[in-house]
Formats: structure tokens, sequence, C-alpha cells
């Protein structure tokens, strides 16, 4: 089973907390990685790659210290490296300008506001993650019982 990783960046300890909580179910088949900058979420990046795992999702604020997530997100997205990398915009704060740069520098994959809910955080990034999966060639069957079904069966209905 590859090792692939979900990475969740906030400057705010509570929110990256809730994140990672919401996340849960996820954990037994994701690794959850935390950084509270983009700065950090960097080094968390590097470290994943030389160890030769992958990045399936990052979830990332956007107003934080230093370099904002759409930043840190278009930089992503354009290291190639990070090509079938998932990205979602997780913010209170950005401003109209902001989510559209969001969406067109760093091709976001999905954008929630803050407070979010649980359930379609989770049902998103399962969503995502069974796309990432099936993008990268992986084989999914270790993955079942946490992929997105519908997600699952529209890309094999349509290869």
């Amino acid at each position: 089973m590859e090792n692939i990783t979900i990475l969740c960046v906030d400057d705010q300890a509570e929110v990256l907390d809730a994140v990672v909580r919401d996340l849960r179910p996820l954990q037994k088949f994701f690794r959850v990685e935390e950084a509270g900058s983009a700065e950090e979420a960097k080094k968390i990046i590097d470290e994943t790659v030389r160890s030769g795992d992958y990045v399936g999702l990052v979830i990332s604020d956007h107003v934080m210290p230093g370099e904002t997530g759409v930043e840190l997100l278009g930089a992503i997205f354009r290291d190639d490296r990070f090509s079938d990398t998932k990205k979602i915009l997780l913010t209170g704060q950005a401003n109209h300008a902001d989510t559209i740069r969001a969406i067109n520098e760093a091709r976001i994959d999905n954008y929630f506001e803050k407070p979010w809910k649980p359930e379609d955080l989770v049902a998103t990034a399962k969503k995502l993650l069974t796309r990432f999966i099936l993008k990268k060639g992986i084989d999914y069957k270790d993955y079942m019982p946490i992929l997105d079904q519908a997600t699952l069966l529209e890309n094999l209905r349509g290869a």
C-alpha cells in the first residue's frame, strides 16, 4: 500500500486541531500531517517526497503570516511533482479577489468557508483522494473501504 499524505495548513492551532479531528476517519488509510505556516508546509512536502511518499491532498487556510494559502497552493500547482495533488482552500477571510486567484492561479479543487461542516469536508476529501489515487494509477483495492464509491464507479465506467 502506498503512503499518501493529507497536509493540513493553518496558523491557528485550534482550527488545525479541528481539521485533523474531522479527518480522523481517513487516518487509517492516509497519513495526516499538520503545518502552522506555508514555510512549515513546504518542509513537510519536501520530507514526504524525499521519503518516496505522495502528497495527495493539501487543505490550507488563506490568511497566514508570511506566505498566504493561495500563494502556497499556487506554488504546489506550478510544481510538476504535484500535478495530481488535490487542493482545498479552507478559510473565513478570503475576499472575492483571493478566491478568484485561488481558482485561476492555484487551480484549487474545492473551497470551504469557515466554519465548515465536518461531514462535507470528509466527503470532499474522499472524492478528491479517490481521483488522486486513480489518476496516479495507484492500486486502489487497499483503499476500497475509504474511497468515494460513486467517483470510483464513474471513473471505472469511463475507463
